[in-house]
């Protein structure tokens, strides 16, 4: 294919696609801003973010305009808060979540992820003041994002911090409108910290002082992909999906490369999750509708999903050396046009978005459940999706919303990229006796490979 077809194959994705960079995503250490008195130490943060972030919106508009390449969202990921605030002793972390929606203000990005601890051997004190600041932090900032990683495959499953946060989120929907608040909080098994993606972002402490990730997109252009070869056999539908992942990621590492050089730092990596909208032409649903699944949610969906993953992941990775985040396709109910009308028609239950947790990141990701679901409900779906990421190796995570004063079949506005979801029966069998436990459910034998 020559240059002309390439620029005009570009310019259809992204005019009829909707092919996009989802997100450049600028992660920052604050580990060396730690200090015994809390203000100083958020004080220092809030310098540090605004300085290292100051062109990062600058910057991606420049990107945008030179190369035509929409970039929807610019973002901030900075280190869990709970290892930052230790120093300070402090039992109420709403002030530094203040601090992280200020700043995230002063640089104009869209979200600041990093309200964050990571409990999945054990928590600290901090660790357990971030938890019981969540609802109020969430519920009292614009922009902050919130995530706790409560298990791995080399930890086991911390059920201490799932009943926890089963409680967090209900108290989190409940002192929010609508339950926004709940679509800001993500809980992680097998988290990771090159994550570009808002709510669960954050950035690891094994990561470099700044960094600067990308998280592309392009459903529509992976089901334009398998639209040209109908009635194909699965083996050649793999392969249109992975020369279409190629070109996708090409351009997302095009974009990071730019955008680190101009900000003077390293370049950290693309994320190649599939990141659908509710808009029209923008669904992970119609891509495996395509394959011939007359509705997401029926038998076949999970096999089609496998496919889809697998193949995104290697042509991606043929395109880019620097991969990493989550890399998988996301099937957030809300966010995408072709799960919404499912879930609406009750095409795909809680029971199908679980079994699909083993293949794709994040399972149950933006489903709205009634208002007076209990936390141990709750709880028991934390857990349940952490067995399937802690016994499979791989990241899995919940981010559901109780939302106050609706039942099953009621709708929720949520707006923005965060669409709409109908609100999803829930099992009406209690696990409250089973969350009650406590403890931690030990890693699996596997997880010790030293």
């Amino acid at each position: 294919m020559d240059t002309a077809d390439n620029i005009l194959e570009t310019i259809q994705m992204i005019s009829e696609d909707r092919l996009d960079i989802r997100t450049v995503t600028m992660g920052i250490s604050l580990m060396d801003c730690a200090d015994s008195d809390g203000e100083r130490a958020r004080t220092r943060c809030f310098d540090r973010i605004t300085a290292q972030a100051a062109r990062l919106v600058e910057v991606c508009e420049e990107l945008e305009a030179e190369l035509g390449i929409p970039i929807i969202n610019k973002r901030i990921s900075v280190t869990p808060i709970a290892l930052v605030a230790a120093a300070s002793h402090e039992s109420d972390l709403l002030p530094w979540a203040r601090m992280l929606d200020d700043a995230g203000k002063q640089a104009g990005v869209d979200f600041i992820g990093g309200f964050s601890a990571l409990v999945e051997k054990g928590a600290t004190s901090s660790d357990q003041n971030l938890i019981s600041s969540i609802p109020q932090a969430l519920a009292q900032t614009d922009i902050v994002c919130s995530s706790v990683n409560i298990g791995s495959s080399r930890a086991g499953i911390n059920m201490h911090a799932v009943a926890d946060m089963g409680r967090a989120i209900v108290e989190t929907a409940s002192q929010s409108e609508g339950g926004l608040g709940a679509a800001k909080l993500v809980v992680f098994a097998n988290s990771v910290g090159d994550n570009p993606f808002m709510a669960g972002a954050f950035h690891g402490p094994e990561m470099p002082d700044c960094v600067v990730s990308v998280g592309v997109s392009g459903p529509g252009v992976i089901k334009r992909a398998i639209e040209a070869v109908p009635d194909a056999p699965f083996d050649i539908v793999a392969e249109a999906v992975k020369k279409a992942a190629f070109k996708v990621t090409r351009m997302g590492e095009l974009v990071g490369n730019l955008a680190a050089e101009r900000l003077g730092v390293k370049f950290g990596i693309v994320d190649l999750s599939l990141a659908p909208t509710a808009e029209v032409g923008d669904s992970v649903a119609r891509a495996l509708e395509a394959m011939g699944i007359e509705r997401v949610g029926a038998h076949g969906t999970t096999a089609a999903l496998a496919l889809l993953n697998d193949a995104v992941k290697k042509g991606g990775l043929m395109a880019c050396s620097h991969v990493g985040g989550l890399s998988g396709s996301f099937i957030p109910v809300s966010e995408d046009e072709g799960m919404i009308e499912a879930a609406a028609m009750g095409a795909i239950s809680l029971a199908k978005l679980e079994a699909m947790t083993a293949i794709c990141s994040v399972g149950l990701d933006m489903v709205a459940v009634p208002g007076d679901t209990p936390a141990s409900a709750i709880a028991g779906m934390i857990a349940d999706e952490a067995a399937i990421g802690v016994m499979n190796h791989k990241t899995t995570a919940v981010r559901v919303i109780p939302a106050p004063g609706t039942q099953e079949g009621d709708m929720v506005e949520f707006g923005g990229l965060l669409g709409q979801a109908p609100v999803m029966p829930v099992s009406p069998y209690s696990s409250e006796a089973f969350i009650a436990r406590g403890g931690i459910i030990p890693a699996p034998v596997h997880g010790f490979k030293n």
